[in-house]
């Protein structure tokens, strides 16, 4: 089995090395400007940085990031990069950093304190990336969650794809920033932020009480996005410009209590079974986004005759019942179309011989841009349709789903590097079935993109919030290098 996996492994690389022909010194990129021998270096310490992240065990709960803090802090200062850390909790913090705008021969150096807005220069870009990672069962694992273990081709560890990868990368590039004194026209801040795998603490923290430190910035690149790795070839380079809308809502069935040695018909357990089975088999409505409209439309090219002729009239599809049916089956095309409902949690009575007064149910739902929550909710209420079940929001305040649009300097960088690197692939921009939290720095007038330097196969990515989490070596040799052209195109001068 092992050898098995090395060889699938070694023939995907080879497809993604082959892809990525282009970039090399004439690619025109940042990065063909550092030597071969440096760019070495690099990937060499992106494996390393990485290895020693995984081992940072900020599982959330309770979080410890902190740890990470510590973590990040030490290569900082260790490459004389400004950064400032906020405790704002035992244990729970964020941290700053930034390279400054650099100075014009007539601006005084000291001045670069006040920050490129104040400087007339562009506004910064932020790399955002949160320390925590949710929970692991190790006894689920081939190796431990937090070993940071290569083996395979792969490092393993919990994070390995959301989203310590991506904020290790980050730091890659703040690093070679700042060693190869890139000579840079706006900001670039660097924000690692506590809590975003359930409060967001970190980043409601940060905005209420350092919002100065944002500087007014333009752009953010954070988690999301997605290249999608088929048969040894990139498919896509999605840009996240949107995400679904967390809306958990919590479901209470009532009925007669008593002994498990006699059967209840109208038992609370057996309330809540059919009104789960109802919840199940009720489908939101499909509608059509522009933004997926558009990836529809870059992504036909690449299907088959019937779907491509599908995605190329996409409004039209959705009315045919048999596509309907196959969107249903296909998890990679139905969040895209719809409103969600996922059953996550359950619950009843503590012991096995007890018919409980009540039984609950915690469904996550997720919302496209536009929807209503109002309507979802009454929508699930009229499927349960039982006066003995109650549906309730549960948990959190409902946010309005947002996108930033694709018109600016940030994404016309992404699709230019991405062409370097991935030459014939569609740049397409995306909707992530996930929060993440650009939902909240974007109504600060950010534009505010998930986009990932690394590809990846669907197997990979479903590794994230599962078992055996990781990420391939040459994905962490290469990805910063590909974060690094795209910060110092937007970014540099």
């Amino acid at each position: 089995m092992r050898n098995r996996m090395r060889l699938s492994w070694l023939v995907v690389i080879a497809g993604v090395a082959l892809s990525a022909m282009s970039w090399g010194e004439d690619s025109g990129l940042a990065s063909s400007k550092i030597p071969t021998d440096r760019l070495q270096q690099y990937s060499d310490l992106a494996v390393r940085w990485m290895q020693e992240y995984l081992r940072v065990d900020t599982t959330n709960p309770p979080g410890h990031e902190m740890r990470a803090v510590e973590f990040y802090k030490k290569i900082l200062d260790e490459e004389g990069i400004e950064n400032r850390v906020f405790e704002y909790a035992p244990g729970r913090g964020d941290l700053w950093a930034r390279l400054p705008a650099t100075a014009d021969e007539k601006e005084n150096p000291a001045s670069a304190a006040k920050g490129a807005a104040e400087m007339g220069h562009p506004r910064p870009i932020i790399l955002l990336n949160h320390m925590d990672v949710v929970t692991s069962d190790a006894t689920h694992w081939k190796v431990p969650p937090f070993s940071g273990e290569i083996r395979d081709g792969y490092i393993w560890g919990r994070g390995a794809q959301d989203m310590k990868d991506e904020g290790l990368a980050q730091l890659v590039v703040m690093v070679m920033l700042k060693r190869e004194k890139v000579a840079l026209d706006r900001d670039v801040i660097f924000l690692a932020v506590a809590d975003e795998e359930v409060d967001d603490t970190g980043t409601e923290w940060f905005i209420a009480h350092q919002r100065d430190l944002l500087e007014n910035a333009e752009f953010l690149i954070n988690e999301g996005g997605e290249n999608l790795l088929e048969n040894s070839k990139v498919k896509y380079v999605g840009i996240d410009v949107g995400e679904k809308t967390t809306y958990w809502l919590h479901v209470v069935a009532h009925g007669r209590p008593g002994h498990g040695s006699r059967p209840n018909p109208d038992s609370a357990p057996n309330r809540l079974v059919r009104a789960l089975n109802r919840i199940l088999a009720y489908q939101t409505p499909l509608r059509v986004l522009p933004v997926v409209d558009e990836f529809l439309r870059d992504m036909a090219p690449s299907e088959p005759p019937e779907r491509a002729a599908e995605y190329r009239n996409i409004k039209k599809a959705i009315q045919d019942k048999k596509f309907q049916e196959e969107v249903e089956k296909d998890e990679s095309l139905n969040f895209l179309l719809r409103d969600t409902i996922s059953l996550t949690m359950m619950g009843g009575s503590e012991q096995t011989n007890v018919i409980p007064p009540e039984a609950w149910a915690n469904l996550d739902v997720r919302i496209l841009p536009g929807g209503d929550p109002k309507a979802v909710l009454e929508a699930v209420r009229r499927a349960v349709n039982d006066q003995n079940v109650t549906v309730e929001p549960w948990k959190g305040e409902f946010r309005v789903a947002n996108y930033s649009g694709t018109d600016n300097a940030l994404f016309a960088t992404i699709r230019a590097v991405s062409g370097k690197y991935f030459p014939g692939t569609p740049v397409v921009p995306h909707i992530t079935s996930g929060y993440t939290e650009n939902q909240i720095y974007r109504p600060l007038g950010i534009v505010a993109y998930g986009f990932n330097p690394y590809t990846a196969t669907d197997e990979e990515g479903n590794t994230e919030h599962g078992n055996d989490e990781r990420i391939r070596v040459e994905e962490v040799r290469r990805g910063p290098r590909i974060l690094f052209d795209v910060v110092a195109g937007v970014a540099g001068r």
